[in-house]
């Protein structure tokens, strides 16, 4: 089977608000201003869009697994209405005391995904707000885009400080790193744009 480039986003603080708390609910849930616009041109571009997630609100008892998925299956559907397409989610429920191969900075849900749906990883953009997000999507050979959404020049200095690897790019938000994309790396070649 040949393998295709991917979009792969974080979900918290690039395509929805990450607020002090867990998002443990879809009443909670708030798109960032510019995500579902940029989802749309990703996709409209021919990139296929994941999305890869930690969530460890689940080994913590605030909210199931069904929950989750109820919450991941409103927000696709409200990416597709938007016009966009979001066509797989990997989720790790664990926390770091777990010492999970799933959970980033590990590389565990990357490799599924990669498995599960085909991606060449070193072809693929990774999107995520946090130094672990970075950390392993550089461990996997992607081009690393940090997102500052929502960022205090504090919260951005705590975050740089943990960098075990520089990003390749540093953007504001979702839709500027659609925009870098695009510009920069382009579209996805012929054979990977979506049937």
């Amino acid at each position: 089977m040949r393998r295709k480039p991917a979009i792969l986003l974080d979900r918290d603080g690039v395509i929805n608000i990450d607020g002090p708390g867990y998002v443990e609910s879809w009443d909670e849930f708030q798109f960032c201003p510019g995500a579902l616009a940029a989802i749309r041109k990703l996709t409209e571009a021919g990139w296929e869009v994941y999305v890869i997630t930690n969530q460890a609100g689940i080994a913590k008892g605030l909210y199931s697994e069904q929950r989750l998925m109820d919450i991941h299956w409103r927000m696709m559907i409200e990416i597709r209405r938007a016009g966009g397409r979001v066509l797989g989610i990997q989720f790790c429920p664990h926390t770091d005391e777990d010492e999970c191969r799933c959970r980033k900075p590990q590389v565990g849900m990357l490799w599924k995904a990669a498995a599960k749906w085909g991606l060449d990883l070193a072809c693929s953009c990774f999107v995520g707000d946090s130094a672990r997000d970075i950390q392993a999507g550089a461990a996997v050979g992607c081009t690393t885009l940090w997102v500052q959404t929502h960022y205090t020049d504090e919260r951005t200095q705590r975050q740089r400080e943990k960098m075990v690897v520089a990003p390749d790019y540093e953007v504001e938000d979702l839709a500027e790193a659609a925009e870098i994309i695009l510009a920069d790396v382009g579209p996805p070649p012929a054979n990977a744009a979506l049937s």
